[in-house]
């Protein structure tokens, strides 16, 4: 099942401002979202570069969002534990919270995935993507996702 997320910094498919990047601020965008299936219990987000050279880039990972939230408000702190009690796990930087878009060169494609689950999860703060997709697996009710794109100028 999927349900609907947006952001008020920019639509689906549309470029990124620069006060998201690492050419700006570098802070996280506001994002929302509804139409959400019964028996929330948390939400999980991930957002990724998959045309990184490397391979896929994660730039974002954020768990045990408490099933209420329906906003998270532009730039939210680097703590490891929020005041909601949602979590910050790593990005491929090594850091825990949001790191902006920054490709080396051309368009990157930038993909930020809501999961709906049906529990809370057992992560401590600076748990990896991987370790995020583990924990997840057979408690994804829906899932949501918004792209941007950012090219350096």
């Amino acid at each position: 099942m999927t349900f609907n997320l947006r952001s008020t910094a920019f639509a689906s498919g549309e470029l990124i401002p620069r006060k998201y990047t690492c050419d700006g601020e570098d802070i996280s965008p506001q994002l929302e979202w509804g139409d959400l299936p019964e028996n929330v219990q948390s939400f999980a987000l991930i957002c990724d570069d998959p045309d990184a050279p490397v391979g896929t880039w994660i730039h974002w990972v954020l768990y045990n969002m408490p099933a209420e939230t329906r906003v998270l408000p532009e730039a939210i702190p680097p703590d490891a534990d929020l005041a909601d009690s949602s979590r910050h796990g790593k990005n491929s930087w090594g850091r825990l919270g949001y790191g902006g878009p920054c490709p080396p060169s051309g368009t990157h494609r930038y993909f930020f995935r809501l999961y709906a689950l049906d529990r809370l999860l057992d992560l401590a703060a600076g748990a990896s993507q991987k370790q995020l997709l583990q924990a997840m697996e057979g408690h994804i009710l829906a899932q949501a996702e918004l792209v941007g794109r950012y090219t350096r100028q």
